[in-house]
């Protein structure tokens, strides 16, 4: 029997989609059929099956592995409830920019047993709903109802392409049960015709005009946001800032890994509020949704800005504007390398004075210091207790080079990023949007990416490092699950401070003075006392097959991490419930 959903799997494999997040219910009788007709039949050449209970944890596994690797994979939930169930997972998707298939069940049309797949339980008329696409329909690129199987390889192909053309981003695909049990003859398509949008490329004018303006800059600065997801963007850009001598490149996103923290250029993370953006008299944004805050942080009258992003005019924020001289549609790998070539062509004689050479040397020295003041604000408190900062220095030690770090740790990010100091190409990925409790099937989807592209046992070293109460929406209970029966070891480390602190800074920023400044987190309704057992939740979850301790004192600090970065190196998952002290 080839049915449409055997089709659509076949149309998943035959597209590069290799892994399938799933989490079935009464929509789906056809797909179980096709699943266990294609482990049967097509000898490894299909769609890898992931079990997944809950379906935020679904689609941050299938985030996290296209955010590693841009290739786009596959969850598959339950008619309204289960793409309801999506939860926050689908914002960060979508602001994350990750190339994800969604397909969801429809409760079946025919009532009498007119058709295959005809209603047979009570929930077919609960679940049946006017418009299921607008669950989710506004945070998707591209969002269909498969109403015939006759063309489903084709809905799948036109589904893929919105996903991988940038702007990347979620799409979602609906088809009830007759259509998804309909017989069919095979066929195939020709990919040679169903490839995303190219990458665009600047103007010539552009090109002289932004080169110009940053080689002719005192103080020029790039404020990146997420071009490291393109790994080759990191490069680009070492080599625009090797070229332009005094550049300073600033992230204002902390998503991705868009600059080497060991260049003298590096200015690190630092959410919209830096120096750097009050002083600067040119400033380049490069694919950058927060650039500075206003409120906070704005650069000086009379800067020079030039905004270049596939997404410039961010179509799914309502408000949003800079005030840039020019902004441009473009893809930032292709923009970078166009300015260095043009720069170092064009410009090489203006670049050759001394006073670049002055500007590079004072780069070195205020990196040096940049690096020093680091350290100095992160040391352990007198009676043992310690910080983020110290922590992540400490594990950063002790964690192979090439670590994977899954990033989400709120109010802390800052020390996190401060302290792992990351250099190298995808290897730091924060949770694309705001939607908390990513990190846990995003860390998997990253392990099980690394896995799947370098052989099995051969995959990265992957560490999550979260906030309690991130860990706490990561729905612990399905992800150290999924981690012990797949075997995708990763270590977590849950930053306890006893509560949700970012609520009380967005309070501050605005009642500074305010009763609130005043109360205690527990009054605010935002303390965790008694604070959960985090390491025992996820060790309970996997069975009782997980490292799972406590620290909270330098003194066994290194021993702790020891031990849990040994045992995911002999393949067990292990988190460490890490007391830390706020402010350093």
């Amino acid at each position: 029997m080839y049915t449409a959903s055997f089709a659509f799997f076949e149309a998943l494999w035959e597209a590069g989609v290799t892994h399938c997040f799933v989490n079935l219910g009464s929509d789906h009788p056809s797909i179980m059929e096709a699943i266990v007709k294609g482990q049967n039949e097509k000898n490894g050449l299909f769609p890898k099956i992931i079990t997944c209970p809950n379906e935020m944890v679904a689609l941050s596994m299938a985030d996290g592995y296209a955010r590693l690797t841009g290739k786009p994979q596959c969850v598959l939930v339950h008619v309204d409830v289960g793409t309801q169930g999506l939860g926050a997972a689908i914002h960060n998707a979508s602001c994350g920019r990750a190339p994800v298939l969604i397909f969801a069940g429809l409760s079946p049309y025919t009532i009498e047993g007119e058709m295959r797949g005809s209603r047979t339980e009570y929930i077919h008329w609960i679940q049946d709903v006017p418009d299921q696409k607008l669950i989710v329909g506004q945070y998707c690129r591209y969002s269909a109802e498969i109403k015939t199987g006759k063309n489903v390889k084709q809905m799948v192909n036109r589904a893929l392409q919105f996903a991988c053309s940038a702007p990347a981003g979620p799409v979602y695909l609906t088809g009830a049960r007759e259509v998804m049990e309909e017989d069919l003859t095979p066929y195939k398509l020709d990919h040679t015709f169903w490839n995303p949008v190219e990458p665009a490329a600047l103007s010539e004018s552009a090109v002289k005009t932004i080169s110009e303006a940053l080689v002719g800059a005192k103080e020029p600065l790039v404020v990146a946001g997420y071009t490291g997801r393109n790994h080759a963007s990191v490069g680009a850009l070492v080599k625009l800032a090797d070229s332009v001598k005094g550049l300073r490149v600033l992230d204002t996103g902390g998503s991705d890994m868009c600059f080497p923290a060991d260049h003298r250029a590096w200015l690190g993370l630092r959410y919209g509020n830096d120096e750097s953006i009050r002083t600067a008299d040119v400033i380049l944004v490069i694919d950058c949704d927060v650039p500075w805050i206003n409120t906070q942080c704005h650069p000086k009258e009379g800067a020079k800005i030039y905004h270049i992003d596939v997404d410039p005019l961010k179509n799914q924020m309502p408000v949003f504007y800079l005030n840039a001289l020019s902004r441009y549609r473009a893809d930032s790998f292709t923009s970078l390398t166009q300015l260095t070539n043009y720069i170092t062509s064009s410009l090489s004689d203006q670049l050759n004075s001394e006073v670049y050479t002055q500007r590079w040397d004072a780069l070195a020295e205020s990196h040096s210091k940049r690096l020093a003041d680091i350290i100095s604000a992160t040391e352990p408190k007198p009676d043992g207790t310690f910080g983020t900062g110290y922590l992540c220095r400490t594990l950063r030690k002790l964690v192979p080079q090439d670590t994977i770090f899954a990033i989400e740790a709120v109010t802390n990010t800052l020390f996190v990023a401060d302290n792992i100091q990351a250099t190298l190409p995808g290897s730091w990925i924060n949770c694309g949007g705001g939607g908390l409790g990513w990190s846990g099937g995003g860390a998997m989807g990253i392990k099980l990416a690394s896995e799947y592209e370098n052989g099995a046992g051969k995959g990265k070293f992957v560490v999550a490092i979260v906030g309690d109460g991130t860990f706490l929406f990561s729905v612990p209970g399905s992800v150290y699950w999924i981690s012990h029966r797949y075997k995708i070891p990763v270590l977590t480390i849950v930053l306890n401070n006893k509560g949700w602190n970012a609520p009380r800074r967005s309070m501050l920023l605005v009642h500074p003075d305010g009763l609130g400044s005043k109360a205690t987190n527990a009054e605010l309704n935002i303390d965790f006392s008694p604070s959960p057992d985090y390491a025992g939740i996820a060790k309970a979850a996997a069975g009782g097959n997980l490292f799972a301790e406590k620290v909270e004192n330098v003194s066994n600090l290194e021993d702790v991490l020891t031990r849990a970065v040994e045992s995911v190196k002999n393949g067990m998952s292990a988190v460490v419930d890490a007391k830390v002290v706020l402010g350093c």
